[in-house]
């Protein structure tokens, strides 16, 4: 640590001082600006006594609620690094984020509890912390929060990482993305700069923590001494009766939620009026809506990376439709060819940046980092242009970086096929993104099944969300008699997806 590091807890600590009385988070309590800095001490207290030093992880599988904020700020203080596992995961798949992690305590809501027994019985366990019923043998959560306690001084550098955010599973095991002080602090800075956001703001946290947007929305907010509503599960109805409720003035989506809001809206009109900005991914026409129904809110596209710490480009989406916005000011974004050599003007190649807001690279994936990192840049695997006003348009994904995006989630082709590959009446298959008007994109799987007994489409679709997150599995599955193939006999998906996406 050096008189020039900066920490999110100097950025808890300033909020207590300067707004200790106003809220900063609204869930089934108020919590201050000085409670959260009170709660966070007593908690990196308490984990400290139990052995958590820094860079230990600590993870979680919670719905949003404060005591997961609590944790982030403990574990800032501490030099802890919180790992935000993602509890749509099969418990197949939450094995292999605890064994790549190796956590050293891990805190599990009830509801997540029967995918943690099943998760322990296939790894080395960490030791479970529970949140909410008591559990015979193991530690409560309300014990680690030591009121008398004072937390001894720990060294943190603004480098140091302070999350794991499980962004890929390209090879079949989770790369978690290290997320630094510096990372998240450059992030909502930029945020808080491009929305001009205030004290007066307020933040509904619909989407899940294990998200960079849902922590880079809370922590912009935070930043300007706003206040967060911590939504545990989305639906439409109690989403609208919180805004309406708190005076919401921005939250971030993807399809369909917006169009769900405006469709209720439309039942008790007026609901949405304290919405000043939204951000996300959506059909242009509910794009459109959204702003012919609310006149003081505007609806901002982007592009981002969880390796970016979320977003890195932005503007309203009625400016250019179908640009992805001017790059933020944290962000030094180039778009350069496969030698890396800068490309001019509307020339079509990678996404490529450099910045404070880029990660420190995957946990312990030193090959991974030297391609992502390479020359100084974070290569983004995503292909755009510059327009001459300076505006970054997306393009697609690079043939290296197979990803299907579908309601805000992020599925990699390989690894939906190779559970299909187990599949014992199927003989290949398949899988791509196609476009859907509910979720952006869709699963589809392309299989070659043999002569004796084919399954149906419902058994192929049920047989993967048995083994991995149900958000994975195909929505769709055609069935073809074989798939085209490139010289070296691999799939040729550009065909694949030409013929039946």
């Amino acid at each position: 640590m050096t008189a020039s590091d900066y920490t999110l807890t100097d950025v808890f600590t300033r909020n207590a001082r300067m707004r200790g009385d106003d809220i900063a988070f609204h869930h089934t309590r108020a919590v201050t600006h000085g409670d959260y800095l009170v709660r966070t001490q007593q908690l990196a207290a308490g984990l400290q006594r139990a052995g958590v030093a820094h860079g230990d992880r600590l993870a979680i599988v919670s719905r949003n609620r404060i005591e997961y904020l609590e944790l982030i700020g403990a574990a800032a203080r501490l030099g802890a690094i919180v790992c935000a596992v993602n509890w749509r995961l099969s418990a197949a798949e939450i094995a292999l984020v605890l064994q790549g992690d190796e956590p050293r305590l891990m805190l599990v809501e009830d509801e997540f509890w029967h995918l943690m027994d099943m998760a322990l019985e296939q790894t080395s366990a960490p030791e479970p912390i529970v949140m909410d019923s008591p559990r015979d043998g193991f530690r409560h959560l309300t014990s680690l929060y030591l009121a008398e306690a004072c937390c001894g001084a720990v060294a943190v550098a603004a480098d140091d990482p302070l999350l794991l955010i499980h962004t890929a599973w390209s090879d079949e095991r989770p790369k978690a993305a290290m997320l630094t002080h510096r990372n998240l602090t450059a992030n909502a800075i930029q945020l808080q700069l491009a929305w001009g956001l205030t004290p007066r703001d307020v933040h509904l946290c619909c989407l899940p923590l294990f998200h960079s947007t849902a922590i880079s929305l809370t922590l912009a907010t935070l930043l300007a001494g706003g206040s967060s509503v911590v939504m545990p599960a989305y639906d439409t109805a109690g989403a609208l009766e919180l805004i309406a409720r708190h005076q919401v003035s921005l939250f971030a989506e993807f399809a369909p939620m917006l169009g769900g809001l405006l469709d209720a809206d439309v039942h008790a009109p007026g609901q949405l009026a304290s919405v000043r900005h939204v951000c996300g991914l959506d059909a242009p026409e509910t794009i459109l809506r959204f702003e012919a129904s609310c006149p003081s809110g505007t609806f901002w596209t982007g592009y981002g990376q969880t390796e970016a710490s979320g977003l890195v480009s932005l503007a309203p989406f009625r400016d250019a439709p179908g640009s992805v916005g001017f790059a933020l000011p944290l962000c030094a974004v180039e778009i350069v060819d496969e030698e890396g050599k800068a490309l001019a003007v509307g020339e079509v190649g990678e996404i490529t940046m450099h910045g404070p807001c880029v990660f420190a690279g995957y946990w312990r994936r030193p090959a991974d980092n030297e391609r992502t990192l390479r020359s100084g840049r974070l290569h983004t695997g995503d292909s755009g242009h510059m327009d001459a006003q300076g505006r970054l348009w997306y393009s697609g994904r690079l043939a290296s970086k197979e990803l299907i995006k579908t309601g805000g989630e992020n599925v990699y082709p390989g690894e939906v096929e190779a559970v299909l590959r187990q599949h014992p009446r199927l003989l290949d298959v398949a899988v791509i993104g196609v476009a859907d008007a509910h979720w952006g994109e869709a699963v589809r799987a392309v299989c070659v099944a043999g002569d004796d007994a084919p399954p149906s489409e419902q058994e192929v679709i049920d047989f993967v969300g048995e083994r991995i997150a149900r958000y994975k599995r195909p929505r769709a599955v055609v069935f073809v008699p074989a798939l085209p193939k490139k010289a070296d006999g691999s799939n040729d998906r550009e065909r694949i997806r030409a013929l039946y996406g």
